[in-house]
């Protein structure tokens, strides 16, 4: 990627720009990369992009879609995953009397909704469907009293590792803003179909970023492959 990155951005056998130094072309990547899960996971504006679109959309971000058990925090609250990113879905685990095992759907509520005093949306474990929101704390899920959770399972978009090329740094590593030394390399873990669109993204930015005349060119690229609207 820093290969396909330094001869997309003009820089092999040239001396247009100068050189970008390992730890600047790992923080672009980087921010590429977060950019282009966004689109495909949870754009902003509606468009024709979103997870599970396409067996595509689903394919480019497949590695990161992750199934866990939450742990219980105090009373129906649950704690996030720590490397919990994007929610997806959530199911849960009822129990009511002796009635036990029985599954039902979490559906995620607006804060400023009136949902639990509503008999047509509150919780219910008659009609397998539970009220949660998202807080500080964690997932707090809702029950009308009758019943109880034995457990709660979520799917979600877990957080990206960084990428990096540490080791061709001079003394084999760097440090981060936030204090973390790098060493070695990571390879970014996304399928390698997605890597090409994840670089042409990032020489776009540094490319707007340094007001090169002809990053326009390098987004009708970004276009192709990933419409923004």
């Amino acid at each position: 990627m820093h290969y396909d990155f330094k001869s997309k951005f003009n820089k092999i056998d040239s001396q247009s720009y100068r050189n970008l130094r390992v730890p600047e072309i790992d923080w672009i990547l980087n921010e590429a990369q977060e950019l282009f899960v966004k689109m495909v996971a949870k754009p902003r504006v509606k468009n024709s992009l979103g997870f599970e679109t396409s067996q595509r959309t689903i394919d480019d971000i497949r590695p990161l879609v992750v199934k866990a058990t939450l742990g219980l925090l105090n009373g129906t609250v649950y704690t996030l995953p720590s490397d919990y990113w994007f929610y997806l879905r959530a199911r849960a685990v009822l129990t009511k009397g002796t009635c036990r095992n029985f599954p039902a759907v979490v559906r995620i509520q607006q804060l400023d909704d009136e949902f639990e005093e509503d008999p047509f949306t509150a919780s219910s474990f008659e009609w397998r469907e539970v009220n949660g929101v998202f807080n500080s704390q964690g997932l707090q899920l809702f029950t009308d009293g009758t019943f109880s959770y034995q457990s709660v399972k979520m799917d979600y978009i877990k957080k990206l590792e960084y990428i990096h090329n540490a080791e061709d740094f001079r003394a084999g590593g760097y440090n981060l803003p936030s204090g973390i030394a790098l060493t070695g390399t990571n390879d970014c873990i996304l399928p390698e179909g997605t890597h090409r669109e994840i670089v042409d993204l990032a020489v776009m930015l540094a490319s707007a970023n340094i007001q090169s005349p002809d990053w326009q060119q390098k987004l009708a690229k970004i276009n192709l492959n990933i419409p923004l609207s």
